[in-house]
């Protein structure tokens, strides 16, 4: 009884002193310092002090000209700063030389690349818009539509037959622009608008002589001004469009004359097809090979081609 006594008594006591345990145990962990770790600390990392960044350097533009009489230079050279010309070697190393050229001395390189580039960019444009491309390329292919071929000839070989041909037909106006623009400019005896306004008057004459007086009529209507006395007033954006209006129109006309011979043998063909009672034939199959007989012995490209030279 007593054993049983003191039993209970020591199960009380333990109670009674495991929430002061929890509560010591508490209080030693909040009195801790920050950062406190157990074990052994590792020393302390010495504080590295880095120097101030010493200012950008800046740059000076000289314009002087050149002592070989090319031009005017612009030459962009760095400042050399404190404690740095040992670094940087010989003056003049960074240095960014660009030649400008003179009017009396023709562009430099730099402009005729740079006008060179733009002129390439836009080459399929002024071949469309400025030359007789239009007009030659469209009689072509209508020509392969008449005979019935799809894909024959191809049209790389179209376009490429109608591109020489257009500088064939604009070989005079190119040369004029060559001889009264292009050489000046490039020799330094005119500036650029000069060159500009010489070399747009032999494009503005030809395109005036092959624009229709009623798609010229239409475009000066539109834009609301009165027409010119002189033609050579007449502005590029006015006679642009008048011109590929002109050329697609003239470019109809001559493929529906082209059109005709084959029509007339399909017609042909189709009736003697339709009397022999063989409906089920295509008539295409029968006419194809008379149009391509009739084509070359007749010599229908060289004919093509004669046409289209001489509507210029």
């Amino acid at each position: 009884m007593l054993a049983r006594l003191q039993n209970s008594i020591a199960a009380v006591a333990l109670v009674l002193a495991l929430p002061l345990v929890v509560v010591a145990l508490i209080l030693g962990t909040t009195a801790r310092p920050a950062g406190a770790q157990d074990g052994p600390q590792p020393p302390p990392v010495p504080e590295v002090t880095m120097p101030p960044a010493p200012a950008p350097a800046t740059s000076v533009a000289d314009s002087s000209p050149a002592s070989d009489g090319t031009g005017p230079v612009v030459t962009i050279a760095p400042v050399a700063g404190p404690g740095t010309a040992g670094d940087r070697g010989a003056a003049g190393d960074g240095s960014i030389n660009i030649d400008i050229g003179t009017p009396g001395d023709g562009p430099s390189q730099s402009v005729l690349l740079i006008v060179g580039l733009a002129v390439l960019s836009l080459a399929p444009s002024l071949v469309l818009m400025l030359s007789s491309f239009t007009r030659i390329v469209i009689v072509l292919s209508l020509t392969r539509n008449a005979l019935g071929l799809q894909g024959i000839p191809p049209n790389q070989v179209l376009v490429g037959l109608a591109l020489f041909l257009s500088l064939f037909v604009m070989s005079p106006t190119l040369n004029e622009v060559n001889d009264q623009a292009l050489q000046p400019y490039m020799n330094g005896a005119i500036t650029q608008e000069v060159a500009y306004d010489r070399a747009s008057a032999p494009m503005h004459a030809f395109m005036l002589s092959q624009t229709r007086s009623s798609e010229l009529d239409l475009m000066i209507g539109a834009s609301g001004d009165d027409r010119p006395a002189n033609p050579d007033d007449i502005p590029m954006s006015t006679v642009i469009p008048a011109f590929l209006l002109s050329e697609l129109k003239t470019a109809f006309i001559m493929g529906f004359v082209i059109f005709i011979p084959f029509l007339i043998i399909d017609i042909v063909v189709a009736a003697v097809l339709m009397s022999l009672g063989m409906m089920m034939l295509p008539p295409v199959f029968v006419s194809l090979p008379f149009k391509l007989l009739l084509f070359v012995m007749v010599g229908g490209w060289s004919l093509i081609v004669q046409t289209l030279l001489a509507s210029f």
